[in-house]
């Protein structure tokens, strides 16, 4: 897989390559933007993708288990309409799961994310504000936020999340650096569901349960009607095919809180 230090590196290597050459040769422009274009194009696309690990290792599933297990996950809450009808769904279909929390909404809606712990699912680190500039924040900011969120969490909660998961996915170095620093797990997915998209529910349940295997971390978000319908479906599908929906924590093998 493709790592941000390496190509920088062989991109560096081959920039310097071109300019030797360019006391024997002449070497066109354009054979400079062409590596600068080609920097900057996996450069992007990296850090949106995280499943390609470019800026920072993350976990995405867990193949090797045994048992019939997947881990569904809800980001952006906690919401005060749509939390507490997927908190139900879960206790009745017994299933646990893990809410990636975004830190302002955890601290105006403490009671339903302490609920979350209080029901047995994990609880995790989503940034603060969840801001679409969050990828253009530099390492300062990003630590302020997610120690901000971590902890609000532990005052609702009595909990220290060190499971984190980016906010729209995004990865760049400062998140990296920042990670590193508060000694957080990163913890991707490897099904999107893509729930608040126009999709319809049976586009989205269908994206979901056509390739599901034991191991899979489902991606949601609990933020709409629309979601809670499709957990239903979803919660039906996976009792029915004898598999069962743990926190990604226990499906990871991992510690959920320092």
């Amino acid at each position: 897989m493709l790592k941000y230090p390496i190509i920088n590196g062989l991109i560096s290597a081959a920039f310097a390559t071109l300019l030797i050459l360019d006391f024997i040769w002449v070497i066109p422009w354009w054979a400079y933007i062409l590596l600068v274009a080609v920097w900057a194009t996996l450069t992007i696309i990296g850090s949106f993708h995280i499943r390609w690990d470019y800026h920072l290792p993350a976990l995405h599933f867990n193949k090797k288990i045994r048992d019939n297990l997947v881990a569904i996950t809800f980001d952006d809450g906690p919401h005060p309409n749509f939390t507490p009808r997927v908190l139900e769904l879960l206790q009745k279909y017994n299933a646990r799961a893990s809410f990636f929390c975004v830190g302002q909404q955890v601290n105006q809606y403490g009671a339903i994310a302490k609920k979350i712990v209080d029901s047995g699912h994990t609880i995790g680190n989503h940034t603060y504000t969840h801001s679409n500039k969050f990828g253009f924040f530099g390492t300062h900011k990003v630590l302020s936020e997610l120690q901000k969120t971590n902890t609000t969490i532990k005052e609702v909660t009595g909990l220290e999340p060190k499971l984190y998961r980016p906010a729209f996915g995004v990865t760049n170095p400062s998140i990296n650096k920042a990670v590193k620093k508060l000694n957080l797990t990163t913890v991707g997915w490897n099904i999107r569901s893509l729930d608040t998209t126009q999709r319809s529910k049976k586009v989205i349940l269908e994206r979901i349960t056509n390739k599901i295997n034991k191991g899979d971390i489902i991606l949601l978000h609990d933020s709409s009607e629309k979601t809670v319908e499709v957990l239903e479906q979803l919660l039906l599908f996976l009792q029915q095919h004898k598999m069962q929906s743990v926190t990604v924590d226990q499906l990871l093998d991992i510690e959920a809180y320092a």
